[in-house]
């Protein structure tokens, strides 16, 4: 893991939570994307423990964490209920109050956190996302091509399961890597990319990975469809960083745009990197992490 971590599992109501903990200074929780784990994070993480205490967790269903029980709606892979895992791990390691960032689909229960959970959430950070109640409303035939798994991936089971688990490697290489894992030269250590492989072979992190797609064309949506109804806003500052070479502008145009009705404080900017910008440019997303916490006015109470 990133220098000077050290890893540990944290007990939550709905089962065990892996972290890696390290640096000194105010609390950030780093969540990891599809279909990644928490050693994604060990180039950013590294040039933040300077300043920062740094928690990166995998997610619940992939890497080191518990895997949740599939139910028919879903609810036990939603956002909302990954968020309260991750805001009790947090608890767990002594932080009521913390700053969280999230890429993909750790994006996702990172800014389910921020508004299910303000109190806790001191600053929010999410990379090469929009809210997925947008995804679903604005869809057409460009994100059908653009973002085919997340169609695919929501099929019900176990019919994503049994095709993927028929040929793990053909899927990870044609379609993950083709998303731009592993192409930026000497930013991806082979056995972090072999690490990543590996949960293609664990017939429970490609459930866990197919509810988690299932959930967002489901209750997720439903969730953020009621915020928006309601007027629900992320209160604390939001810091939105995505591929300026990706799908995001291509769909959605002005990225901020799409996220101004989210939030009281929006600010980002496009990264020159693939999807997975934080191991593409490290030091890019860490300076503007860095900046984003050093600019926030809030405290950290452990």
């Amino acid at each position: 893991m990133f220098p000077g971590s050290a890893s540990q599992q944290v007990a939550t109501e709905r089962g065990d939570v892996a972290v890696s903990v390290g640096g000194t200074g105010p609390p950030v929780l780093l969540l990891h994307g599809y279909p990644q784990n928490r050693r994604m994070w060990d180039a950013v993480a590294g040039r933040l423990t300077d300043q920062y205490t740094v928690v990166a967790a995998d997610l619940p269903g992939y890497g080191d964490s518990f895997r949740p029980a599939a139910a028919p709606d879903h609810v036990p892979h939603s956002k909302r209920a990954l968020a309260l895992d991750l805001v009790q791990a947090m608890a767990g390691l002594g932080y009521e109050r913390f700053a969280v960032c999230g890429h993909d689909r750790g994006g996702r229960v990172a800014y389910r956190m921020a508004l299910d959970h303000p109190q806790r959430i001191s600053a929010v950070a999410v990379l090469d996302v929009v809210p997925t109640g947008e995804v679903w409303s604005q869809a057409d035939a460009q994100l059908a091509l653009l973002y085919w798994h997340w169609g695919f991936l929501a099929q019900p089971a176990p019919l994503p399961e049994r095709m993927i688990s028929a040929d793990p490697g053909a899927f990870f290489d044609l379609h993950v890597r083709r998303l731009g894992l592993g192409q930026a030269a000497g930013r991806y250590p082979p056995e972090v990319m072999a690490a990543y492989r590996r949960q293609l072979d664990d017939p429970q992190v490609i459930e866990a990975i197919c509810e988690d797609y299932r959930a967002g064309a489901g209750i997720d949506r439903e969730h953020d469809d009621a915020d928006r109804r309601q007027g629900r806003r992320i209160g604390c500052a939001l810091l939105l960083l995505w591929s300026s070479r990706g799908a995001l502008s291509r769909l959605y145009g002005d990225v901020l745009d799409v996220w101004r009705p989210w939030a009281d404080d929006v600010r980002g900017h496009g990264v020159d990197a693939s999807h997975f910008l934080a191991e593409d440019e490290p030091d890019v997303v860490a300076d503007h992490l860095t900046e984003l916490l050093d600019s926030a006015a809030w405290t950290a109470v452990p």
